[in-house]
């Protein structure tokens, strides 16, 4: 007991030393004031004595301990691997949501993911950095907020807003139903792999999202202040107790405080005397007042863990501000960055959320907004039904085994399965033939834009979503979802192969299939082919299953049909190799985006021999005198058989028919889209341009 004796600490309490002996055997416990003279006595805190676990050997109370400059001059000016990321809310959203997935008890329960907001101010705020021991960081921070390099201009803006406008917003993320940080503080394990380490994901679920250990950077990239401190209640005992286990870590770049120099890098918690050396910091397992004072307080005792990003911001939300709606509200708004989180959650987990076919889902989340503690914005459970109801719906109907094989009626979901050749690790056989799970249903607006395909794999996490190519004319608005490996149901063959070989295939954001130095090294260098042929084979699949019948086709768009126009057939100047003339446009179909915007798809007609020099598509608004109103294209895509250059359409040789689509720009618009028509018009580059 920081080298003094029962007799000693005896004398120095007031209190006998048959009440120190019987303490220490724990054959009773002091009262709260005693409790307070013996920290005092010991130079420590309360909590320390109230606890009395191993670490209350150290005699000190829970301080920030920085790690000291290495000695051969090297300095880091910041954590190379936040800058893997944005410092988005919707980016931190989908790195902390899918850890927690993959943190999930195996036990047929969801785990629970709530993102808190508060923005303290005043009195609150004041108190929150008494809790912290801010006036040990300050040096340290004014330190580092000097360097004109990219992270300390970030800290510097972190501690103006702090400082001029009273104000700083926490964002708390909190999983319930997971693992918690287990394990020692030093040794391999989950609560080393995430405060201690880099590139250290220690994920041991067959269909992980993550694999190269570095979402959790997002939660110190989200901090301007580089700061965030954690709350973990265990799934297993460590030192004999599983709640309250605390740390904090701060991520700053090299500086010099006092004439000395340190590394990056601090730690917030107790020292510990059995390392030699310099002061290391680690875990201590504080009391529920301390917890409640650093805003940790947990709601139940399920384990998981809490993340508290102190200084929280959004890049995002700043461009968001810069519109002309944006003038006069916060640029990090409590009330922006709650709807963005809602969004983002919706769209990236709305698989993951959905239940069906009596399975309860993987995921629960929700977001809710505090201001000093009291509610401004109600708990919101993201609901997948209303985020994303086609998607949903299609996936609901694969769990519950209600699909058919054609769609014949409106809210039916058609399945096919497509294959997915899992090469053999390293080059060597084959991994087996993977049957990955094709769903299509009808579109809907509140999922996005229409005629797209959703991949995913077996922690249901979107990991790709892109416009199916070549649809024919006429095709009604779908969605289409492939779920790959895992995600493809317990049924489905080497799934465990298809599962490894595509997570090999993801970078470090987790939003694509495709070449990795993981999956060269891992499988071999044109592996990465077995995954452009599970595209090219779903999108065919998706066109098959979308196919309309000529007739249907015609009569089902005759009513907006009326409203577009084919314009500029001009008869073309007669080729010296005996040609017809100049392509023309011979199909065109169109649908009202949700922005207003006409979302056009046009099929050109390339005749034999005929002059095939670049065409400018132009969109004109449909009057009944004078000129058409040009309208500018927000989007112009060349499908099949044609390349966009330069905004100019440049035909394949030989081919006959070509197709493009485009959106036109809705700030162009004279009127609303509801209220016009449309014509589109093929020009020569030597005619004036939209």
């Amino acid at each position: 007991m920081a080298g003094r004796t029962q007799t000693e600490l005896a004398d120095s309490v007031g209190v006998t030393r048959a009440a120190v002996s019987a303490w220490i055997t724990g054959r009773a416990r002091p009262r709260d004031e005693t409790i307070r003279k013996i920290a005092t006595a010991l130079g420590t805190d309360a909590s320390t004595v109230r606890n009395r676990t191993t670490d209350t050997l150290a005699g000190r109370p829970v301080a920030w301990y920085h790690r000291p400059a290495p000695r051969d001059g090297g300095r880091e000016f910041g954590n190379a691997a936040a800058f893997a990321f944005e410092a988005d809310v919707s980016v931190l959203a989908r790195e902390a949501t899918q850890n927690s997935l993959d943190e999930r008890l195996d036990n047929g329960q969801p785990v629970r993911v709530r993102y808190t907001l508060d923005e303290l101010s005043g009195e609150t705020l004041a108190a929150f950095r008494e809790a912290i021991n801010w006036k040990e960081l300050a040096s340290h921070y004014e330190a580092a907020a000097s360097r004109t390099r990219k992270v300390g201009q970030v800290i510097s803006a972190g501690l103006r807003d702090m400082y001029t406008r009273d104000r700083l917003v926490l964002l708390r993320v909190d999983d319930y139903n997971a693992h918690g940080l287990t394990g020692d503080d030093y040794e391999d394990g989950r609560f080393a792999a995430v405060v201690r380490r880099q590139l250290d994901s220690r994920k041991t679920a067959r269909d992980a999202g993550g694999s190269y250990g570095l979402g959790k950077a997002t939660l110190w990239a989200t901090s301007r202040l580089g700061l965030v401190l954690i709350n973990s209640t265990l799934s297993e005992p460590h030192e004999g107790r599983r709640e309250r286990r605390l740390i904090g870590r701060l991520d700053l770049p090299w500086r010099e405080v006092d004439g000395k120099a340190w590394a990056g890098p601090a730690w917030f918690g107790r020292p510990d005397p059995h390392v030699d050396g310099d002061d290391v910091a680690r875990s201590w397992w504080a009391d529920e007042e301390t917890v409640d004072r650093l805003r940790l307080t947990r709601e139940s005792g399920e384990p998981g863990t809490s993340f508290l990003i102190v200084g929280a911001h959004d890049v995002a939300s700043l461009a968001d501000a810069a519109s002309p709606e944006g003038e006069g509200v916060d640029d990090d708004s409590v009330q922006r960055m709650h709807q963005r989180l809602v969004e983002a959650l919706g769209r990236n987990f709305w698989a993951a959320m959905t239940s069906g076919g009596g399975r309860r889902p993987l995921l629960e989340a929700s977001v809710r907004s505090f201001r000093n503690g009291k509610e401004v914005i109600p708990e919101r459970h993201v609901d997948p039904d209303v985020e994303q109801p086609a998607r949903t719906r299609a996936f609901r109907a694969f769990l519950e085994g209600a699909t058919v094989d054609r769609l014949t009626e409106a809210g039916q979901v058609a399945m096919t399965t497509v294959p997915l050749r899992v090469p053999g690790r390293e080059g060597f056989g084959s991994g087996g033939e993977h049957r990955a799970v094709l769903l299509v249903t009808d579109g809907d607006d509140l999922d996005g834009e229409p005629y797209a395909l959703t991949m995913m794999r077996g922690n249901r996490m979107t990991v790709r979503v892109g416009p199916v190519p070549n649809l024919p004319i006429g095709t009604n608005p779908f969605q289409a979802v492939l779920l790959a490996g895992r995600a493809a149901g317990d049924a489905a063959p080497f799934a465990d192969e298809a599962e490894a070989f595509l997570r090999a295939s993801e970078p470090p954001e987790h939003d694509k299939w495709g070449q990795t130095d993981e999956l060269r090294t891992c499988y071999s260098p044109s592996a990465y082919r077995r995954i452009a042929a599970l595209t090219r084979e779903a999108n065919k699949a998706v066109r098959d299953l979308v196919a309309v019948p000529q007739e249907k086709r015609r009569a089902g768009t005759e009513r907006l049909r009326k409203r577009l126009a084919v314009g500029g057939r001009r008869t073309g100047r007669p080729a010296a190799s005996g040609g017809t003339g100049i392509p023309t446009l011979d199909e065109l179909n169109a649908h009202i985006g949700t922005d207003g915007a006409w979302c056009v798809t046009a099929e050109v007609r390339i005749p034999q021999g005929g002059d095939s020099r670049p065409l400018v598509p132009v969109a004109k608004l449909d009057v009944r005198s004078g000129p058409k109103p040009v309208l500018a294209w927000a989007e112009l895509v060349a499908l099949h058989n044609c390349e966009l250059i330069d905004g100019a359409l440049h035909f394949t040789s030989g081919a006959r028919r070509a197709t493009f689509s485009g959106v036109t720009d809705v700030s162009t618009h004279p009127v609303r889209t509801t209220l016009s028509g449309l014509v589109v018009e093929l020009r020569t580059g030597k005619e004036d341009k939209a």
